[in-house]
């Protein structure tokens, strides 16, 4: 998959690990992630899902801690959260909210095979044992599976993780974490304008 990195990703990983700055920081990011998702979802039906967004998302910050307890980088701990949400868009018929294209699906679990299997998730129970609290249902659009679209899907990024930076360079894997990453740029701690580059 293809995602974006910058210094504001690591501030975040870094308050997602405090003792309460952790709860701060995870309630910014599920409302980012639920504007995010929803502004790509079809119009008529983002209020609808929203409930669903924000009860899941929440899930997946704990997938991304304990991905990162096990040693993953950031950005595959981050890409493992976004393949779970991926799944559950899939399982709805969501394409429009897609990252990656759904002949991808597989591709993408396969390369988190080990993890997901530890923690009983798989593409029809994207949270496995993260499900830590109720997720709320939401209408799903099946008859979209039939013939996908995908307006912000990019294929071809299914063997590894591809990383973005804030200069447009892409590279496999991610950078390097900076030295004395400022916890204070992470969003919730302080108050600042949050865009979609921080997803």
């Amino acid at each position: 998959m293809k995602i974006r990195q910058n210094i504001r990703h690591f501030a975040a990983k870094k308050a997602l690990t405090m003792p309460v700055v952790g709860d701060i920081a995870t309630e910014k990011l599920v409302d980012m992630h639920v504007r995010i998702f929803g502004e790509k979802a079809d119009p008529a039906r983002r209020e609808e899902r929203e409930p669903r967004m924000e009860a899941f998302f929440d899930c997946t910050f704990d997938t991304y801690v304990r991905a990162l307890e096990e040693g993953f980088t950031e950005a595959k701990a981050r890409e493992i959260t976004h393949v779970q949400a991926n799944f559950d868009f899939y399982n709805h018929g969501w394409t429009e909210m897609m990252e990656f294209p759904a002949d991808e699906l597989e591709d993408h679990y396969e390369r988190y095979r080990d993890f997901f299997e530890r923690y009983d998730i798989d593409i029809a129970d994207p949270l496995g044992d993260f499900r830590t609290r109720e997720i709320p249902d939401a209408p799903s659009t099946p008859e979209r599976l039939d013939d996908p679209v995908h307006p912000h899907a990019e294929g071809g990024f299914a063997d590894d993780v591809y990383v973005e930076d804030e200069s447009g360079e892409i590279r496999v894997g991610g950078r390097d974490e900076p030295e004395d990453v400022d916890v204070s740029v992470a969003p919730g701690v302080q108050e600042s304008d949050v865009d979609e580059e921080s997803a």
